[in-house]
């Protein structure tokens, strides 16, 4: 069985109210914006295309990612919730991409090898899953790959603030692998991004 073609979404267009006035996802760790870590972790990965889903702070989102081999996609109905994020960012993935690897733009801490891991999951099971998705300390976590076959017509209907989350907690096809601190771990607020 040949490859299943695996890209990636990051998810960058949300406005980040929790975290105060200035972008959250411009904030910096390490010395680099939030959401440069996510992305420059996208790349370091297997997957391919990287698509990132810009909203609030387009220009600015576009500009800390600059030098960086991504693909660009405005969501305009960003303010309607993260399901229209995830929808805008699925139908920018080329036709022929059976997976992709869905990243939250305030999670720095997960790994290229992390994705990989999701990936080569996906690949290796037969018959393959809705879904991968990282677990830890028992529960689940972030970045998640989902199967746009299986879940496409879902995917399609999601609305508001929601994420695949809750289509998944219905699913007995969903396979389950080791994840890491990264994978729990988003950056919320100005204490959250302190902790790190």
């Amino acid at each position: 069985m040949p490859d299943a073609a695996v890209g990636a979404v990051l998810l960058a267009a949300g406005r980040g109210t929790r975290f105060g006035p200035e972008p959250k996802l411009l904030a910096r760790l390490d010395g680099k914006p939030l959401v440069r870590h996510a992305a420059e972790a996208a790349l370091a990965s297997r997957a391919r295309p990287v698509v990132v889903v810009l909203g609030a702070h387009a220009d600015r989102i576009r500009a800390a990612l600059d030098g960086l081999d991504l693909a660009f996609v405005e969501n305009a109905a960003f303010a309607a919730g993260l399901s229209t994020s995830l929808r805008v960012g699925l139908g920018a993935l080329p036709a022929g991409t059976t997976g992709a690897v869905i990243l939250l733009g305030d999670m720095p801490r997960v790994s290229a090898e992390q994705i990989d891991r999701l990936v080569a999951a996906y690949r290796t099971a037969d018959p393959r899953p809705a879904a991968v998705v990282p677990v830890v300390a028992g529960r689940r976590g972030n970045p998640v790959l989902l199967d746009r076959c299986r879940l496409g017509a879902d995917l399609a209907r999601l609305t508001g603030d929601h994420g695949a989350g809750p289509l998944l907690t219905r699913r007995l096809d969903v396979l389950e692998i080791v994840g890491e601190l990264g994978t729990g771990l988003d950056v919320d607020t100005p204490a959250a991004l302190a902790g790190l």
